[in-house]
């Protein structure tokens, strides 16, 4: 199965300039912790609402501070015509839970994350593998 068959399609996503305060309600309304960062159509970066926590606020800085201060800049991703196993392998070796999908002009095309292999895909040996591989250091660690 590819990844264009079941991932989410043309993710909304912001501008670096964008402020963390509108970035923030950005993923309020879109009851979302992840939101591309682009020019264009050219992915520049993502961010999450961890990145918020812990490169902004943590650090004082102001919510009129653009994205792109805080972003995390080298954006792991696959390509649209690659196969689901290829994506949840990817995310398992990362550690992540989701994933920027381009076409191969590298412009934005989707968005693949764990919960959309594991409810499309069907093949429950391998989300269980991935979540484990995904979960490993953060398990690991306590």
């Amino acid at each position: 199965m590819k990844l264009a068959e079941i991932m989410t399609r043309d993710p909304e996503w912001i501008r670096p300039e964008t402020s963390l305060e509108d970035a923030a309600c950005k993923m309020r309304e879109l009851d979302t912790g992840f939101i591309p960062v682009g020019d264009g159509d050219r992915l520049r970066g993502i961010i999450t609402d961890r990145d918020i926590t812990i490169r902004a606020v943590a650090e004082g800085m102001d919510t009129s501070t653009p994205v792109e201060d805080v972003m995390t800049p080298n954006v792991v991703y696959c390509f649209e015509d690659q196969d689901v196993r290829d994506a949840a392998e990817l995310m398992a070796e990362k550690q992540i839970r989701r994933l920027v999908v381009l076409d191969r002009n590298k412009k934005l095309s989707g968005i693949i994350s764990l919960g959309d292999i594991c409810v499309r895909c069907g093949d429950e040996e391998m989300v269980t593998n991935t979540l484990d591989d995904i979960s490993q250091s953060s398990i690991l660690a306590y």
